[in-house]
């Protein structure tokens, strides 16, 4: 795995062009196609929450992008995402390098990964995430 990969795999609200992260995305970003992370996907509110969890046979669905900046892009998702030595700890998602399926090959992807226990969460198990 690179650590200065270039792609982003996005699941929930950053999907949202409303949102105003997700409208940063599709200026700096180019969708690239669809793509599945092996894990679960859990409603936290006005969000969602992936966890990677490879013995379930269960995929949270999103897109891939490539970003133009990786490095600014980071930086100013990891913001939104609540990710970093300068926010509440323990963070609320980590982003992780990892493997993206789609429908001709895999692609490694920064993803942000829940890092708060699902516990008493619900589960979304089509792991698609809808946007209100």
């Amino acid at each position: 795995m690179k650590p200065n990969c270039a792609h982003l795999f996005v699941y929930g609200t950053l999907l949202d062009t409303g949102n105003h992260y997700g409208a940063y995305l599709q200026q700096h970003c180019t969708l690239l196609k669809s793509g599945k992370l092996e894990g679960r996907l859990y409603d936290a509110g006005e969000y969602p929450g992936a966890i990677i969890d490879t013995n379930t046979n269960q995929y949270v669905h999103g897109s891939i992008y490539l970003m133009d900046e990786p490095k600014k892009i980071l930086a100013f998702i990891d913001d939104y995402e609540g990710f970093g030595d300068d926010q509440e700890q323990p963070n609320l998602f980590i982003r992780k390098l990892s493997t993206i399926e789609t429908d001709t090959e895999t692609i490694e992807c920064w993803v942000y990964i829940y890092n708060l226990p699902v516990d008493d969460l619900l589960w979304i198990r089509s792991g698609r995430y809808k946007l209100q």
